[in-house]
Protein backbone atom coordinates (compact mmCIF):
# COMPACT_ATOMS: atom_id res chain seq x y z
CA UNK A 1 0.00 0.00 0.00
CA UNK A 2 1.49 3.41 -1.07
CA UNK A 3 1.87 6.01 1.24
CA UNK A 4 -0.48 9.19 0.68
CA UNK A 5 1.90 12.25 0.94
CA UNK A 6 -0.16 14.63 3.35
CA UNK A 7 -0.52 17.92 2.71
CA UNK A 8 1.76 20.56 5.23
CA UNK A 9 -1.90 23.25 6.67
CA UNK A 10 -0.33 26.10 8.82
CA UNK A 11 -2.64 28.15 10.46
CA UNK A 12 -1.69 31.66 11.55
CA UNK A 13 -3.14 33.03 14.90
CA UNK A 14 -4.23 29.88 15.71
CA UNK A 15 -4.95 30.74 19.60
CA UNK A 16 -7.48 33.61 18.11
CA UNK A 17 -11.24 33.02 17.96
CA UNK A 18 -11.15 31.81 14.31
CA UNK A 19 -7.41 30.32 14.35
CA UNK A 20 -8.79 28.25 17.59
CA UNK A 21 -11.90 27.06 15.64
CA UNK A 22 -9.79 26.25 12.59
CA UNK A 23 -7.50 24.22 14.01
CA UNK A 24 -10.04 22.09 16.45
CA UNK A 25 -11.02 21.19 12.51
CA UNK A 26 -8.47 20.90 10.69
CA UNK A 27 -6.72 18.38 13.52
CA UNK A 28 -9.15 16.12 13.34
CA UNK A 29 -8.33 15.78 9.64
CA UNK A 30 -6.23 12.58 8.64
CA UNK A 31 -4.63 14.34 5.15
CA UNK A 32 -3.64 17.42 6.69
CA UNK A 33 -0.28 18.25 8.86
CA UNK A 34 -1.14 21.05 10.63
CA UNK A 35 0.86 23.45 12.13
CA UNK A 36 -0.15 25.68 14.25
CA UNK A 37 1.33 29.78 14.60
CA UNK A 38 1.11 31.68 17.95
CA UNK A 39 2.69 34.32 20.12
CA UNK A 40 1.72 35.88 22.88
CA UNK A 41 -1.67 34.01 24.00
CA UNK A 42 -0.37 30.77 25.37
CA UNK A 43 -0.70 27.26 23.56
CA UNK A 44 -3.70 24.94 24.20
CA UNK A 45 -4.11 21.82 24.04
CA UNK A 46 -4.87 19.82 21.19
CA UNK A 47 -3.84 16.67 19.51
CA UNK A 48 -1.86 15.94 16.33
CA UNK A 49 -0.41 19.53 15.48
CA UNK A 50 2.53 20.98 15.81
CA UNK A 51 3.04 24.66 17.41
CA UNK A 52 5.44 27.08 16.38
CA UNK A 53 5.87 30.30 18.13
CA UNK A 54 6.83 33.23 15.90
CA UNK A 55 6.26 36.66 15.28
CA UNK A 56 4.56 37.83 12.23
CA UNK A 57 6.01 41.15 12.62
CA UNK A 58 9.79 39.33 11.88
CA UNK A 59 10.13 38.55 8.20
CA UNK A 60 13.01 35.85 9.52
CA UNK A 61 10.04 34.39 11.48
CA UNK A 62 7.34 34.97 9.08
CA UNK A 63 9.88 32.70 6.35
CA UNK A 64 10.25 29.75 9.17
CA UNK A 65 6.44 29.23 9.39
CA UNK A 66 5.34 28.81 5.95
CA UNK A 67 8.29 27.56 4.82
CA UNK A 68 7.45 24.05 3.21
CA UNK A 69 3.56 24.78 3.59
CA UNK A 70 1.06 23.89 1.13
CA UNK A 71 -1.33 25.58 2.61
CA UNK A 72 -2.07 28.90 4.45
CA UNK A 73 -4.78 30.11 6.93
CA UNK A 74 -4.16 33.70 7.67
CA UNK A 75 -6.51 34.42 10.96
CA UNK A 76 -3.68 36.36 12.66
CA UNK A 77 -4.54 40.26 13.45
CA UNK A 78 -4.36 42.85 15.74
CA UNK A 79 -8.60 42.81 17.54
CA UNK A 80 -10.63 44.26 19.65
CA UNK A 81 -13.48 45.91 20.31
CA UNK A 82 -15.81 48.37 19.23
CA UNK A 83 -14.39 51.38 21.99
CA UNK A 84 -11.11 51.13 20.68
CA UNK A 85 -12.25 51.00 16.72
CA UNK A 86 -14.17 54.45 17.45
CA UNK A 87 -11.20 55.97 19.72
CA UNK A 88 -8.23 54.28 18.82
CA UNK A 89 -8.60 53.24 15.66
CA UNK A 90 -4.74 53.41 14.53
CA UNK A 91 -4.25 49.88 16.30
CA UNK A 92 -5.74 48.05 13.76
CA UNK A 93 -3.56 49.79 10.94
CA UNK A 94 0.00 49.13 11.32
CA UNK A 95 0.60 46.04 12.62
CA UNK A 96 -2.27 44.25 10.56
CA UNK A 97 -0.67 45.73 7.44
CA UNK A 98 3.38 45.11 8.41
CA UNK A 99 2.29 41.64 9.23
CA UNK A 100 0.06 40.11 5.86
CA UNK A 101 2.28 42.22 3.76
CA UNK A 102 5.01 39.61 5.01
CA UNK A 103 2.77 36.70 4.87
CA UNK A 104 2.28 37.16 1.49
CA UNK A 105 4.91 37.87 -0.14
CA UNK A 106 6.85 35.15 1.85
CA UNK A 107 3.84 32.90 0.46
CA UNK A 108 4.29 33.80 -2.89
CA UNK A 109 8.03 33.28 -3.08
CA UNK A 110 7.55 30.03 -1.43
CA UNK A 111 4.86 29.26 -4.07
CA UNK A 112 2.29 27.73 -2.14
CA UNK A 113 -0.90 26.24 -2.78
CA UNK A 114 -3.66 28.25 -1.38
CA UNK A 115 -4.13 31.08 0.76
CA UNK A 116 -6.87 32.32 2.57
CA UNK A 117 -7.11 35.39 3.84
CA UNK A 118 -9.90 36.70 6.52
CA UNK A 119 -11.01 39.83 5.64
CA UNK A 120 -14.26 41.80 7.00
CA UNK A 121 -17.32 43.79 6.11
CA UNK A 122 -16.33 47.32 7.00
CA UNK A 123 -16.07 48.31 4.24
CA UNK A 124 -19.45 48.28 2.80
CA UNK A 125 -22.14 51.64 2.94
CA UNK A 126 -23.24 51.74 7.00
CA UNK A 127 -26.82 53.07 6.44
CA UNK A 128 -28.55 50.27 3.86
CA UNK A 129 -31.24 47.96 4.58
CA UNK A 130 -30.49 45.70 1.60
CA UNK A 131 -28.05 42.73 1.61
CA UNK A 132 -24.88 43.96 0.17
CA UNK A 133 -22.87 42.08 -2.02
CA UNK A 134 -18.84 42.35 -2.88
CA UNK A 135 -19.43 44.35 -6.30
CA UNK A 136 -21.36 47.03 -3.70
CA UNK A 137 -18.31 48.97 -2.10
CA UNK A 138 -17.35 50.97 -4.92
CA UNK A 139 -15.10 53.72 -3.05
CA UNK A 140 -13.29 54.30 0.14
CA UNK A 141 -15.54 58.05 0.21
CA UNK A 142 -18.67 55.72 1.27
CA UNK A 143 -16.74 54.18 4.16
CA UNK A 144 -17.75 54.99 7.72
CA UNK A 145 -15.68 57.35 9.45
CA UNK A 146 -14.64 55.24 12.48
CA UNK A 147 -14.05 52.23 10.32
CA UNK A 148 -12.12 53.75 7.56
CA UNK A 149 -8.35 52.74 8.94
CA UNK A 150 -9.64 49.45 9.07
CA UNK A 151 -11.23 49.28 5.92
CA UNK A 152 -9.10 50.61 4.08
CA UNK A 153 -6.42 47.86 5.64
CA UNK A 154 -8.29 45.33 4.99
CA UNK A 155 -8.80 46.48 1.35
CA UNK A 156 -5.09 46.59 0.94
CA UNK A 157 -4.54 43.65 1.92
CA UNK A 158 -7.24 42.40 -0.53
CA UNK A 159 -5.67 43.93 -3.02
CA UNK A 160 -2.17 42.54 -2.28
CA UNK A 161 -4.08 38.69 -2.51
CA UNK A 162 -5.09 39.76 -6.17
CA UNK A 163 -1.34 41.23 -7.13
CA UNK A 164 0.26 37.76 -5.99
CA UNK A 165 -2.87 35.66 -7.57
CA UNK A 166 -1.96 37.42 -10.59
CA UNK A 167 1.68 36.37 -10.97
CA UNK A 168 1.68 32.97 -9.75
CA UNK A 169 -0.65 29.48 -9.56
CA UNK A 170 -0.92 30.78 -5.50
CA UNK A 171 -5.14 30.59 -5.59
CA UNK A 172 -5.97 32.74 -2.86
CA UNK A 173 -9.31 33.25 -1.56
CA UNK A 174 -10.39 36.52 0.27
CA UNK A 175 -13.67 36.13 3.11
CA UNK A 176 -15.27 39.32 3.64
CA UNK A 177 -17.23 37.37 6.64
CA UNK A 178 -19.71 39.58 8.93
CA UNK A 179 -19.98 39.16 12.45
CA UNK A 180 -18.61 35.62 14.13
CA UNK A 181 -19.84 34.97 17.21
CA UNK A 182 -19.51 31.30 19.07
CA UNK A 183 -16.99 29.34 21.16
CA UNK A 184 -13.91 30.81 21.92
CA UNK A 185 -15.10 34.15 20.94
CA UNK A 186 -14.12 37.31 23.36
CA UNK A 187 -16.46 37.56 25.77
CA UNK A 188 -14.70 40.11 27.96
CA UNK A 189 -16.94 43.92 27.51
CA UNK A 190 -12.79 45.67 26.52
CA UNK A 191 -12.43 43.09 23.69
CA UNK A 192 -15.86 41.27 22.47
CA UNK A 193 -17.91 42.23 19.38
CA UNK A 194 -21.56 42.62 19.38
CA UNK A 195 -22.58 38.93 20.16
CA UNK A 196 -19.83 38.07 23.19
CA UNK A 197 -20.55 41.76 24.77
CA UNK A 198 -24.26 40.67 24.70
CA UNK A 199 -24.15 37.26 26.12
CA UNK A 200 -21.79 38.11 28.63
CA UNK A 201 -24.12 41.09 29.46
CA UNK A 202 -27.37 39.38 29.53
CA UNK A 203 -25.65 36.44 31.67
CA UNK A 204 -24.62 39.09 34.25
CA UNK A 205 -27.23 40.94 34.38
CA UNK A 206 -30.03 40.69 37.47
CA UNK A 207 -32.63 42.90 36.69
CA UNK A 208 -31.34 45.54 34.38
CA UNK A 209 -29.11 45.89 31.12
CA UNK A 210 -27.71 48.62 29.55
CA UNK A 211 -27.15 48.46 25.79
CA UNK A 212 -24.63 50.79 24.62
CA UNK A 213 -26.05 52.99 21.60
CA UNK A 214 -30.04 52.98 20.46
CA UNK A 215 -30.27 49.67 19.92
CA UNK A 216 -31.46 50.10 16.62
CA UNK A 217 -27.83 49.18 14.26
CA UNK A 218 -28.75 46.15 12.08
CA UNK A 219 -26.17 43.26 12.12
CA UNK A 220 -25.64 39.91 10.02
CA UNK A 221 -24.56 37.07 12.62
CA UNK A 222 -22.42 34.25 11.58
CA UNK A 223 -21.86 31.06 13.92
CA UNK A 224 -18.11 30.03 13.41
CA UNK A 225 -18.88 26.54 12.17
CA UNK A 226 -20.53 27.57 9.39
CA UNK A 227 -17.02 30.16 8.58
CA UNK A 228 -15.16 26.84 9.37
CA UNK A 229 -17.01 25.05 6.51
CA UNK A 230 -16.49 27.63 4.20
CA UNK A 231 -12.71 27.75 4.58
CA UNK A 232 -12.96 23.73 3.80
CA UNK A 233 -15.47 24.26 0.83
CA UNK A 234 -12.36 26.67 -0.60
CA UNK A 235 -9.64 24.33 -0.22
CA UNK A 236 -11.68 21.33 -1.95
CA UNK A 237 -13.50 23.20 -4.31
CA UNK A 238 -12.61 26.93 -5.64
CA UNK A 239 -11.00 26.72 -9.13
CA UNK A 240 -9.97 30.24 -9.41
CA UNK A 241 -6.58 31.94 -8.59
CA UNK A 242 -8.49 34.42 -6.59
CA UNK A 243 -11.44 34.72 -4.89
CA UNK A 244 -13.22 37.47 -3.01
CA UNK A 245 -16.59 36.30 -1.39
CA UNK A 246 -18.94 37.56 1.27
CA UNK A 247 -19.93 34.98 4.03
CA UNK A 248 -22.87 35.76 6.18
CA UNK A 249 -26.22 34.48 7.45
CA UNK A 250 -27.72 37.07 4.60
CA UNK A 251 -30.54 38.33 7.78
CA UNK A 252 -29.98 41.00 9.68
CA UNK A 253 -31.41 41.20 13.40
CA UNK A 254 -31.50 45.00 15.19
CA UNK A 255 -29.04 45.26 18.37
CA UNK A 256 -31.96 45.34 20.40
CA UNK A 257 -34.26 42.35 19.27
CA UNK A 258 -30.83 40.64 19.50
CA UNK A 259 -30.82 41.14 23.49
CA UNK A 260 -34.29 40.48 23.43
CA UNK A 261 -33.90 37.07 21.82
CA UNK A 262 -30.46 36.23 23.86
CA UNK A 263 -32.24 37.43 27.22
CA UNK A 264 -35.39 34.82 26.09
CA UNK A 265 -32.85 31.94 24.99
CA UNK A 266 -31.05 32.82 28.45
CA UNK A 267 -34.49 32.48 30.39
CA UNK A 268 -33.49 35.96 31.60
CA UNK A 269 -35.97 39.00 32.55
CA UNK A 270 -34.57 42.31 32.31
CA UNK A 271 -35.23 46.04 31.91
CA UNK A 272 -33.43 47.28 29.08
CA UNK A 273 -31.62 50.85 28.82
CA UNK A 274 -30.16 52.67 26.79
CA UNK A 275 -26.72 54.81 27.29
CA UNK A 276 -26.01 57.05 24.46
CA UNK A 277 -22.83 58.04 25.89
CA UNK A 278 -21.23 55.04 25.62
CA UNK A 279 -18.83 54.28 22.43
CA UNK A 280 -21.28 52.36 19.37
CA UNK A 281 -20.64 51.85 15.87
CA UNK A 282 -23.34 53.77 13.62
CA UNK A 283 -23.15 50.65 11.02
CA UNK A 284 -25.84 48.48 9.81
CA UNK A 285 -25.22 45.66 7.57
CA UNK A 286 -26.70 42.40 6.04
CA UNK A 287 -24.71 40.60 3.92
CA UNK A 288 -25.37 38.70 0.43
CA UNK A 289 -23.45 35.31 0.40
CA UNK A 290 -25.11 34.65 -2.96
CA UNK A 291 -21.59 34.40 -4.35
CA UNK A 292 -20.32 32.07 -2.49
CA UNK A 293 -23.20 29.77 -2.59
CA UNK A 294 -22.84 29.77 -6.77
CA UNK A 295 -19.43 28.99 -7.07
CA UNK A 296 -18.44 26.73 -3.92
CA UNK A 297 -21.90 25.32 -2.81
CA UNK A 298 -21.40 27.00 0.42
CA UNK A 299 -24.07 28.84 2.77
CA UNK A 300 -25.14 28.93 6.46
CA UNK A 301 -26.83 26.53 7.90
CA UNK A 302 -26.63 27.30 11.74
CA UNK A 303 -29.99 29.37 12.42
CA UNK A 304 -29.56 32.23 14.90
CA UNK A 305 -31.27 30.69 17.71
CA UNK A 306 -29.38 27.53 17.46
CA UNK A 307 -26.29 29.77 17.28
CA UNK A 308 -27.20 31.56 20.69
CA UNK A 309 -28.14 28.32 22.39
CA UNK A 310 -24.72 26.60 21.64
CA UNK A 311 -22.82 29.91 22.53
CA UNK A 312 -24.65 30.43 25.58
CA UNK A 313 -23.67 27.20 26.82
CA UNK A 314 -20.51 26.84 25.51
CA UNK A 315 -19.96 30.58 27.55
CA UNK A 316 -21.73 28.66 30.72
CA UNK A 317 -19.18 25.99 30.91
CA UNK A 318 -16.21 27.77 29.84
CA UNK A 319 -16.49 31.12 31.33
CA UNK A 320 -13.38 31.62 33.04
CA UNK A 321 -11.00 30.96 30.27
CA UNK A 322 -13.47 32.68 27.99
CA UNK A 323 -12.82 35.91 29.60
CA UNK A 324 -9.38 35.90 29.97
CA UNK A 325 -8.22 34.19 26.37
Amino acid sequence: MKNIQKINLVILGATGFIGRNLAIKFSEESKYNVTLVYFKTPKFKIKNVTWIKASLLDSNDVKKVIKDAHIVLQAAATTSGSATIVNNPEEHVTDNAVMNSLVLREAFQQKIKHLIFFSCTTMYKSDSQQKQTEEDFKNISEILPSYFGVAVTKLYVENLCQFYALRSQTKFTVIRHSNIYGPWDKYDLQRSHVMGATITKVLQASEKLIVWGNGEEIRDLLYIDDLVSLVNKSLTVQKENFLLINAGSDQGISVLNLVKLVAKIADKSLNIEFDSSKPTLKFSFICDSSKASELLGWKSTTSLEEGISKSINWYKENSTESVVT
